[in-house]
């Protein structure tokens, strides 16, 4: 039996998830389906996101809907949100996942980079956002959920657009949960830590010192699961949460 908490608030509610075919994504879309959640997400990884709702099917548990999408393009972004309103009805939760944490030297930076990396770890937030509002003022109720990262404020290096943008969702997070309280619309974010998927293997911890050298730095003794960020999001999405907006939770282990 599985030891972990199931939230039945969100069994038939749709839920809208971005960059939802890997990593911390494909955790997310894998715990709302189980929870029986209507799944819909979005990624422009047509293979993996494929493949993941596949799987997902084979488990019995609701098939999400996959629909790819390129974030950069607010229109294709725009028009992917229809879509998932007309097959699966009005959002109850949008978590706002996607995201891209490229590293480049601070004097190197280009304004076309920099922009690149504002449309890919905040634009879309913004404007995915913006789209689902309406549906969660009809239902009379909602959730959503924005994704943030601890860099910002402990300070890496070479992350300063990266770490820009992350530190803005803080901010449309607070005004946002403000602005949306008086239609119980709640609005919070997660800060997660340095969570070992499959692609920060590959790129920054490509060896067992590079993840102890990083594990050292937190008060628990374990690397960081995507499923343990998913599951903060769950919380957060059901109505066990009901009075908690405004908010950002840290999953980190206690990450410096």
């Amino acid at each position: 039996m599985d030891r972990f908490a199931h939230f039945p608030s969100l069994e038939g509610r749709a839920a809208i998830i971005t960059g939802g075919a890997s990593g911390i994504g494909e955790a997310l879309v894998r715990a709302f389906a189980a929870n029986r959640a209507k799944v819909a997400f979005l990624d422009l990884q047509v293979a993996a996101g494929e493949a993941l709702a596949a799987s997902i099917a084979g488990t019995g548990a609701p098939p999400p809907m996959f629909v790819p999408c390129d974030l950069l393009d607010i229109a294709d972004l725009l028009s992917a949100l229809d879509r998932v309103r007309d097959r699966i009805g009005p959002a109850s939760v949008l978590v706002n996942n996607a995201a891209d944490d490229r590293r480049a030297k601070f004097d190197e930076v280009e304004p076309a980079e920099f922009d690149r990396m504002i449309g890919v770890n905040l634009r879309h937030v913004f404007f995915a956002a913006q789209r689902v509002l309406p549906q969660m003022r009809e239902l009379g109720h909602g959730s959503i959920i924005n994704m943030t990262s601890g860099s910002w404020v402990r300070g890496v290096p070479n992350l300063e657009a990266y770490g820009s943008a992350k530190a803005a969702i803080v901010g449309l997070t607070n005004v946002l949960a403000r602005d949306v309280g008086k239609d119980r619309i709640r609005v919070n974010a997660i800060m997660p830590g340095a969570i070992m998927t499959d692609k920060q293997r590959k790129l920054w911890f490509r060896d067992q010192a590079a993840i102890d050298a990083m594990v050292a730095q937190q008060c628990l003794p374990d690397p960081v699961p995507p499923e343990d960020v998913a599951r903060m999001a769950l919380f957060l999405a059901a109505d066990d949460s009901r009075y908690i907006t405004k908010q950002v939770m840290a999953v980190n282990g206690g990450l410096n």
